[in-house]
């Protein structure tokens, strides 16, 4: 019988980032992690997860300071699977307008947009969107659109946790792999070949979001 070669998880640490719940999230799925920015460990690597919390310009500036972007490129090319989380979906786009425009890594063609609930929209003029704030903080519901292998049984019409002010707008809507309703519809998750990324937080999503950790370590 053959055994199949464990996973080799590394979480790409840039100086910023939810690390330590990211990778206490694989342990409690029964699967090891290393938090690291040494490139040959990232080289090796069979998974590469990056996360993200903090401002998009700051953290492409980490990413470069710490020579992280080669091996970033370098992992997807490859084919080895790739978690972004949160920002980490974020930085994946040509671009971002939080606080002026940067580029990103432009792996996935397309923007990174602020959600705007403005005064006097058609949006303001119902009575939900006078609740909405920005960021979006708290529990929503993931609508599937395409069943990513990081997504496989997870039930249609499940609630993940969410803390963003800006959401990813790709120019191919074929990579969108969930959708979420914050007074308006925008891309939760996307997928394309190795790639798989998400705007909410799995390591904060309880049962389903362990599911999804769980998925992508034993993503082939």
């Amino acid at each position: 019988m053959r055994h199949r070669k464990a996973a080799m998880i590394a979480i790409i640490d840039y100086g910023m980032g939810n690390l330590r719940s990211v990778h206490k999230a694989f342990a409690a799925v029964g699967h090891d992690a290393v938090v690291t920015r040494d490139s040959h460990v990232l080289n090796k690597a069979s998974h590469l997860v990056l996360p993200g919390v903090g401002a998009f310009a700051d953290c492409m500036a980490n990413l470069d300071q710490y020579g992280l972007i080669d091996p970033i490129h370098k992992g997807i090319a490859s084919g080895k699977p790739f978690l972004g989380i949160c920002l980490g979906l974020q930085l994946l786009f040509t671009e971002s307008e939080e606080f002026g425009m940067h580029k990103g890594l432009d792996i996935v063609p397309g923007k990174v947009r602020r959600f705007q609930f403005e005064s006097g929209s058609a949006m303001e003029t119902s009575s939900m969107s006078n609740a909405l704030k920005v960021p979006h903080m708290g529990w929503n519901e993931l609508a599937v659109k395409r069943v990513a292998p990081p997504l496989q049984h997870v039930p249609a019409g499940q609630h993940v946790y969410f803390v963003h002010s800006y959401y990813v707008e790709p120019s191919d809507p074929s990579v969108i792999a969930t959708t979420t309703n914050y007074g308006t519809s925008f891309v939760s998750s996307i997928w394309r070949d190795n790639i798989f990324a998400c705007q909410y937080h799995p390591e904060k999503s309880q049962t389903v979001g362990l599911q999804i950790v769980k998925n992508f370590a034993e993503w082939r």
